[in-house]
């Protein structure tokens, strides 16, 4: 597995909560029991996404988790930085401190380009990506409804 099981109860839970309603806070109770996972553990991952500045938490009755900022401003790679170093999650894939193209391990002219493609994937893939408000309309990209691409539009 690429990324750690934290990693990805954090990504599920952000995109959880991209997908609620923005600014009413959601209960770690009902995150837990929509994505079934286990609530103490999840309730540690809100708290560090927290300290990271991706959630706002507010207690009491009516307290809960929110995100800090629009969907489309979250990238993956924010999101489970908390957890996994994304520099290590796409290096050596057989965990060599030196791997490069002078000293290349054995997987390394294969993996780079997973590697590459993995790093550019975390960095440039936002929540509202993956989120069903930035779903594709009839398999189209969000933002192309009518088939044309922003440059086509501006001719």
């Amino acid at each position: 597995m690429i990324l750690s099981q934290t990693a990805i109860y954090a990504v599920k839970a952000a995109l959880h909560l991209a997908e609620a309603h923005p600014q009413e806070p959601v209960r770690v109770d009902d995150i837990a029991a929509a994505l079934g996972v286990p609530r103490n553990y999840l309730s540690k991952i809100l708290h560090a996404l927290a300290r990271s500045g991706l959630l706002e938490s507010t207690r009491g009755p009516r307290g809960g988790f929110v995100l800090a900022e629009p969907p489309d401003r979250i990238t993956l790679e924010r999101v489970i930085g908390p957890f996994d170093d994304i520099a290590t999650t796409s290096g050596c894939l057989l965990g060599r401190s030196t791997c490069s193209d002078e000293r290349p391990c054995a997987a390394h002219a294969r993996w780079r380009g997973v590697s590459e493609a993995l790093h550019e994937f975390l960095t440039h893939t936002t929540l509202l990506d993956l989120s069903e408000n930035g779903a594709p309309v009839d398999g189209l990209p969000p933002g192309t409804a009518d088939g044309r691409t922003g440059e086509e539009e501006s001719q």
